[in-house]
């Protein structure tokens, strides 16, 4: 497929959205299920403006969705600063909420709710690939 370009700043994280909620829903996901991937991908895509870019407007965000007879494969792409995955703790989930880091817990989530995240960090680009696998 090819990739959607989406404006790194906030206001796009709507049609973002949009544009993920329709490949679920056509790729046959039950509602729960593609509130998940909405999620996940909203999550990741805020964190490259938060943390990638540092603001808003600062680059682009690319979305390429394809879907295979047994999995969406969702592959987000942005020029920011590079980023570790492994340089993120588990969160606590055990401790107090009002004593938890309030970072960590967004790429938790998307481990949790996605089938398969890969990171790369190549040609001066950061990759996310998640996967989500029909019937799973």
């Amino acid at each position: 497929m090819i990739p959607k370009v989406f404006p790194g700043n906030y206001a796009s994280l709507e049609k973002i959205s949009e544009f993920v909620k329709i490949a679920a829903k056509n790729a046959g996901f039950d509602d729960f299920t593609i509130y998940t991937i909405e999620t996940a991908v909203d999550e990741a895509c805020s964190n490259i403006i938060e943390h990638a870019y540092g603001r808003e407007n600062r680059g682009d965000i690319e979305i390429s969705i394809d879907e295979t007879k047994k999995s969406l494969l969702i592959s987000i792409k942005d020029n920011g600063k590079p980023f570790n995955p492994d340089s993120v703790p588990i969160p606590d989930l055990t401790s107090n909420i009002d004593n938890r880091d309030e970072h960590g817990l967004g790429l938790y989530m998307i481990r949790q709710w996605m089938d398969e995240v890969i990171f790369e960090f190549k040609d001066n680009a950061n990759f996310l690939t998640i996967i989500k696998h029909k019937g799973s």
